[in-house]
């Protein structure tokens, strides 16, 4: 299962411009990865957005701050028992 969001600022990645992302539920091993990564919070969240959505680190690096906002709200409504 996976959901995706509609960018407001697309950006050029791989080559591409990235108009829509499309992320996977995390499993534990995700989130193992990420407890156990170098950086802060912010790096971390880059780095599992990035995995979950099977792009370069930098695609997300790039996102505009909405767009990363949005994201990371949904992958902590993953994580959300509701």
């Amino acid at each position: 299962m996976s959901n995706s969001i509609q960018l407001k600022f697309p950006v050029q990645a791989e080559g591409r411009t990235i108009e829509s992302i499309e992320i996977r539920r995390p499993k534990a091993r995700d989130l193992r990865k990420m407890e156990t990564a170098k950086g802060g919070d912010i790096a971390k969240s880059i780095d599992l957005i990035a995995n979950l959505a099977e792009l370069p680190p930098s695609a997300i690096e790039d996102l505009d701050a909405a767009d990363f906002q949005e994201l990371s709200t949904m992958v902590a409504g993953f994580l959300d028992p509701k």
